[in-house]
């Protein structure tokens, strides 16, 4: 049985393996410009951020229907139950759907219809996170925001994603304030590729309560000595941060040093189809790259409950933290 975790960094359009891509497809009509899941496949080689962003995007095609979101989000669940999730806070990308024609409604629909039953299918707890786009405007977002609305009883906060450089966490100033006042929860990606004054500015400018990855931190001990102080969670990728470049070789992430120095690090998996594993995969790899023993692993686990979203339902937060000490290593 795996490490008992929960996974705070994952994007459900994300985990569209190609099987499922060209089922959808099939489904829909849609025509994708690849033979086979194997020549698909092979064409999750990226050489940066954009490119990776480019294919994600294009494969979103096939996703049209509430049948097809609920579908999705079905294939990400047994997987994650499979690598020892009990608690998931999913992101979505709205506006990138909404551009396609495909409506909230149908895609709120379809990821909560397959979330609402997560916990007694799967075992896994579910809260569901809209991000809005950072190199679309910032009217863009406000407008995603407001559609949203009626469906905000399932919507349990939002996330700011894309590509990082040159957009910079106070583009967003006054749709973070908006969904603070209608009681969500909010978070957004910072120092990725960014510098660490992103990491600033989420936390001062949009009040963020965690940092989605946070990488870049370590360039600046000011940065560092707050987050540690206020103890803000990161939700690092490692194998994200390898495959996107940031990171030549998961030998050199610095999630060691981080931890080291006393940084609310989590672990997560982000885009798992296109990044090469999923959150327990994720898991192995960096304790075998940086030599991480049982007990680092349990503390990861351990940082994932408590950065985690339960505040409603600290019952179960602290029953899964004593699944977590109660895990006996093989």
């Amino acid at each position: 049985m795996p490490l008992p975790k929960a996974e705070l960094h994952l994007h459900i359009e994300g985990t569209l393996e190609p099987e499922l891509a060209f089922e959808l497809a099939a489904r829909n009509g849609v025509t994708l410009p690849y033979a086979s899941t194997e020549e698909l496949r092979r064409a999750y080689l990226f050489t940066d951020l954009q490119s990776f962003l480019d294919l994600y995007y294009g494969l979103m095609a096939v996703l049209r229907t509430e049948q097809d979101f609920a579908d999705l989000a079905d294939a990400y669940l047994a997987r994650a139950a499979e690598q020892g999730v009990r608690h998931a806070e999913i992101f979505f990308d709205p506006q990138a759907h909404m551009a396609r024609g495909v409506s909230m409604e149908t895609v709120v629909g379809g990821l909560s219809r397959a979330l609402a039953t997560s916990e007694e299918r799967f075992g896994i707890s579910t809260l569901l996170i809209m991000c809005f786009l950072r190199d679309q405007s910032a009217e863009s977002a406000m407008e995603t925001l407001k559609a949203a609305e009626p469906y905000l009883n399932r919507i349990t906060g939002v996330g700011l994603d894309s590509a990082e450089v040159g957009h910079p966490p106070a583009k967003f100033r006054e749709v973070y304030e908006e969904a603070g006042r209608l009681g969500l929860r909010r978070v957004a990606h910072a120092g990725e590729e960014g510098p660490p004054a992103y990491i600033t500015e989420a936390l001062d400018v949009l009040k963020v309560e965690r940092i989605d990855h946070g990488l870049t931190a370590m360039r600046d001990p000011a940065v560092v000595e707050r987050l540690v102080r206020d103890q803000i969670p990161l939700t690092l990728c490692p194998l994200s941060n390898v495959r996107l470049r940031p990171i030549d070789i998961l030998e050199e992430h610095p999630l060691r040093e981080m931890m080291a120095a006393g940084l609310l690090c989590t672990v997560n998996s982000d885009d798992p189809s296109y990044f090469g594993g999923y959150v327990g995969d994720t898991f192995h790899a960096v304790q075998e790259a940086l030599g991480l023993d049982h007990e680092a692993l349990r503390t990861l686990a351990r940082n994932s409950f408590r950065a985690s979203f339960l505040e409603d339902d600290e019952e179960r937060r602290a029953r899964y933290l004593a699944e977590v000490e109660a895990y006996t290593f093989d």
